[in-house]
C-alpha cells in the first residue's frame, strides 16, 4: 500500500494530520542532525498568491527564528516567483547559518530553482524536479520568456545583416517594442544568471578542491567557469523549450552538478516521502495554499473564507461550537443535501439534515454516487480547531 492510500484509510482529523506530518518532519531532522524549515505552496490553488513574493519574507523570517542549529535544511515546494524575494530569503539564511541543505521532494521551479542553487547541498529524489530559470516578463498583458524574446531579436538582426533588408513582417512587431523593454529583459536574465553563478561558486563549490575525474586542483577561476556554464544552461529557453519543463537529477548531473539522491537512503527517503505525502494531503483537503513550518511551529496562509464551502454554525453550547451544517450538491444528480458535522459528542442531528458519514464517504440516496467529503471536514477542523465527531 502506498503512503497516500495508507493515510486516506486512517481518516485523520486536521489535528491528527498535523501531528503525523510533524512527526516525519522531526524524523528528517533526526536523520540529518540539523533543524529544518519548510516553505511550501500548493500548485493546485493557482488563483491564490502561491508564488514567492515580498509578502513571504515576514512569515519566512518568523519561522527561521525557531531554527537553533548552526546548519539548516529547507524543504522547498514552489512554482517560482520573484528572484528578488529569493535573494532576500537567502540573505536571511546565510547571515545566520553556516551550511544550507535544500530538499526538493516534489518541484521547485523557476525562482525556486534559483533558491536551490544557493544550497551547499541539494537533495532530490526519483520524482523531484527543478526548472529553467529564464526570466518571465509581461508585455501587452502576456507573459513570455525574456531569453526567447532576446533570441528572437538577435535572429531578426542577423537576418538584416545577411540580407541587407528588413522583412516587412517584422515591422509591426518591432514598432511595439521600446529600448527600455529590451533592457528590462536583459537585466532580468542577467540578474537570474548572476545570482546562480555567484551562489554556486560561493556555496555549492566551496568545499570542491579536486576534480573527480582527473584529480586536478579546482581553482577559483575554474569554479567561476563551471558555475557560469550551469547558470547559462538553466537560463537557456531554447534548450528547455518551455518554462515549466521538469529538470531532474540526470539532467543536473549531465551539467556536472553534484546532487544528493536521497532515494538511495531508505530511512531518509521514507521520512521525506511520508512528510511530502502528508503535506500534499493537507493542501488538498483544506483551503491552505502556503505553509511555513518547523517541527515546533507553523504559519498557514489560506484562501478567503468566501472561497471555502459555507458551513454555517447551527448550535452552540456554553459559547462553544457544537455542530455545523453544510449544503452539499451531488455531482451526478445535482440533488442538494444538508450534512451535519458534529463537534461535540452525542449531539442530535437537526431535522432535515444527514449525519456526516463515519468513513468520510457520502452515498447519494438518489443515485448512489459516492463522494469523499474529507476536504469539507478538514476545512471545518482547520477553521474551528476542533475535531469532527463521527
Amino acid at each position: 500500500m502506498g503512503y497516500f492510500s495508507e493515510y486516506m484509510s486512517r481518516h485523520f482529523s486536521f489535528e491528527e494530520f498535523t501531528i503525523e506530518r510533524k512527526k516525519w518532519l522531526k524524523e528528517i531532522t533526526n536523520i540529518r542532525k540539523r533543524d529544518i524549515l519548510v516553505y511550501a505552496s500548493d500548485y493546485n490553488k493557482g488563483s491564490a498568491p502561491i508564488s514567492i513574493g515580498y509578502s513571504d519574507l515576514m512569515p519566512f523570517r518568523d519561522q527561521l527564528s525557531f531554527i537553533k542549529t548552526d546548519d539548516i535544511d529547507v524543504i522547498l515546494e514552489t512554482p517560482g516567483g520573484s528572484a528578488e524575494s529569493v535573494e532576500d530569503m537567502i540573505d536571511s539564511i546565510r547571515t545566520k547559518f553556516t551550511k544550507l541543505g535544500v530538499i526538493i521532494p516534489g518541484s521547485a521551479k523557476s525562482a525556486g530553482t534559483i533558491f536551490t542553487m544557493a544550497g551547499d547541498e541539494i537533495l532530490m529524489g526519483t520524482n523531484s524536479s527543478l526548472g529553467p530559470i529564464d526570466a518571465q516578463m509581461m508585455m501587452n498583458g502576456k507573459y513570455f520568456s525574456a531569453d526567447a524574446f532576446l533570441d528572437g531579436l538577435s535572429k531578426i538582426k542577423e537576418e538584416v545583416l545577411t540580407t541587407g533588408k528588413l522583412n516587412p513582417a517584422y515591422i509591426p512587431i518591432l514598432q511595439n517594442i521600446s529600448p527600455g523593454e529590451i533592457q528590462r529583459c536583459e537585466n532580468a536574465q542577467n540578474f537570474s544568471r548572476t545570482l546562480v553563478t555567484n551562489w554556486l561558486k560561493t556555496y555549492k563549490f566551496k568545499y570542491w578542491d579536486f576534480r573527480a575525474t582527473s584529480g586536478q586542483e579546482v581553482t577559483d577561476d575554474y569554479k567561476q567557469k563551471r558555475a557560469k556554464e550551469i547558470a547559462d544552461k538553466l537560463c537557456k529557453h531554447s534548450d528547455w523549450l518551455t518554462h515549466g519543463r521538469s529538470i531532474r537529477i540526470a539532467d543536473l548531473e549531465q551539467m556536472k552538478l553534484l546532487i544528493t539522491n536521497y532515494s538511495k537512503n531508505p530511512k531518509l527517503a521514507e521520512a521525506i516521502d511520508r512528510y511530502y505525502t502528508l503535506l500534499r494531503m493537507t493542501f488538498d483537503m483544506t483551503g491552505i495554499y502556503k505553509i511555513f513550518e518547523t517541527i515546533d511551529s507553523q504559519i498557514y496562509q489560506s484562501v478567503s473564507q468566501a472561497a471555502l464551502p459555507v458551513i454555517p454554525v447551527q448550535k452552540k453550547v456554553k459559547e462553544e461550537v457544537s455542530c455545523a451544517v453544510t449544503n452539499f450538491m451531488c455531482p451526478k444528480c445535482s440533488n442538494n443535501f444538508n450534512i451535519q458535522l458534529n463537534l461535540k459528542p452525542n449531539f442530535p442531528v437537526e431535522k432535515g439534515a444527514i449525519a456526516y458519514p463515519r468513513d468520510d464517504v457520502f452515498i447519494c440516496p438518489n443515485c448512489s454516487t459516492q463522494t469523499d467529503l474529507a476536504p469539507i471536514r478538514f476545512n471545518l477542523e482547520a477553521q474551528t480547531k476542533l475535531k469532527v465527531i463521527k
